[in-house]
């Protein structure tokens, strides 16, 4: 049977959303693509996550690194301390997320139809787990079987937290499916593990020729379809 394991930031939930409320209240006369700068802050914040995870700089420096370059696209230079009450803002409205319902559909359909689910998610262990425990993931999740990279010292795309997991679970690689949105971390990731891969590209990032996720979902291909597909191949 196959396995259905999760990625929680964009997939779970819009990102966007908490990080726009943030933008307007911190920002609030200034007229800039709030989805792009959203992407650029995700490009920097990439770029010195494993500093942030090693230790070797401050989870709050990684934050206002990442703000600050971003905005520094659009000619906006900020203080550490603007960066520090722009992440501040940024958590509050991230207290306050929601389930998207087409997954919350997906993991109903998920515990119909008894596909193993499962959670993988980069970043600090408290900070994750106050984003599941705000989405209410352990209705449909057991603990034992959510794993954040801040709790075992290893991240996507590391192929060592897709095999943790594994063990962990019990899963088999071939009947393993990884939904995520990062191309890098969870396309990638997935398939060099030799899972299978689910792209949820919320932010129409391009696609590497060399590696393809095995379902892309879109407009024409929902989460929902996809697991209906499954059901009634029997997989």
């Amino acid at each position: 049977m196959a396995a259905i394991i999760f990625d929680v930031d964009d997939t779970l939930y819009d990102q966007l959303t908490p990080f726009q409320l943030a933008f307007t209240m911190n920002f609030p006369n200034t007229e800039i693509p709030v989805e792009q700068l959203f992407k650029y802050s995700r490009i920097y914040s990439d770029e010195v996550f494993e500093l942030s995870e090693n230790g070797s700089i401050s989870k709050l420096d990684m934050q206002i690194y990442r703000i600050r370059k971003a905005l520094a696209h659009y000619d906006i230079q900020i203080t550490d301390e603007q960066g520090a009450k722009f992440q501040a803002n940024y958590q509050y409205y991230q207290s306050q997320i929601q389930l998207d319902p087409a997954m919350q559909e997906a993991l109903d359909l998920c515990v119909a139809h008894h596909f193993p689910i499962g959670i993988i998610t980069n970043g600090p262990a408290e900070h994750q787990k106050k984003k599941i425990k705000q989405l209410g993931l352990n209705r449909w999740v057991p603990t034992e079987q959510m794993l954040v990279s801040g709790e075992w010292g290893v991240a996507k795309p590391d192929i060592r937290i897709f095999e943790l997991a594994e063990a962990v679970m019990d899963l088999k690689k071939e009947t393993t499916y990884y939904v995520g949105d990062s191309y890098e971390n969870d396309v990638v990731g997935a398939k060099n593990a030799g899972w299978k891969a689910v792209w949820i590209n919320r932010r129409n990032h391009a696609e590497s020729s060399e590696i393809k996720a095995d379902i892309l979902i879109d407009q024409e291909t929902t989460i929902k379809n996809f697991l209906l597909s499954l059901v009634l191949t029997g997989a």
